[in-house]
């Protein structure tokens, strides 16, 4: 069974387990997704980026 590296985004430190052993808080995964040229969720993840995107006042 692989597993993945995670990290705690509380105190920044890198563990295999979902808990963090430091802090108590729950960890991520690091890792970027894997590329597609087929990207079926592109729309979504922009739609999700610029929700509440505020233009530039000149």
């Amino acid at each position: 069974m692989d597993k993945l590296l995670r990290r705690c985004d509380r105190c920044q430190t890198y563990t295999l387990s979902k808990i963090c052993s430091r802090c108590g808080s729950e960890t991520v995964y690091p890792h970027p997704p894997k590329f597609s040229l087929d990207d079926r969720y592109a729309t979504y993840r922009l739609v999700e980026r610029y929700k509440n995107h505020k233009p530039k006042e000149a």
